[in-house]
């Protein structure tokens, strides 16, 4: 079992900035590749970047590419999530997830944090 909890959402202006965090504990952080999702209310919950293991490797959602910034500390067990330019469409709960074999996709990800919210006022 991986628990996930994530940190550092809250209520922002339009082209301010905000940083979350996600902490690992329980199984070996660095077999995991770790991602960040995002859920608005009334939609699905989508992708939003993910980092492999050893951070040699991140991915982006389109919608985000260029302003936000995945990355991981593997000696404290923690990734995070630099969120640039935010805009009113960010608002959502964003998600921490784990997985040995995951990238992009949801289903993929077998461990979940509870979620923090990011508000984005225009």
């Amino acid at each position: 079992q991986v628990q996930l909890v994530e940190s550092g959402g809250g209520l922002v202006q339009a082209g301010g900035s905000l940083r979350l965090s996600c902490a690992a504990s329980g199984r070996t952080f660095m077999n995991y590749n770790m991602a960040w999702f995002r859920q608005a209310p009334g939609k699905e919950r989508e992708f939003v970047a993910s980092i492999s293991w050893s951070g040699g490797n991140t991915y982006y959602a389109d919608s985000v590419k260029g302003r936000f910034t995945i990355s991981r500390d593997n000696a404290k067990s923690t990734v995070y999530l630099r969120m640039n330019s935010l805009k009113p469409e960010d608002t959502a709960v964003y998600y921490c997830a784990a997985a040995m074999y995951g990238n992009i996709q949801l289903y993929e990800y077998d461990y979940w944090g509870q979620g923090t919210q990011v508000t984005v006022s225009s």
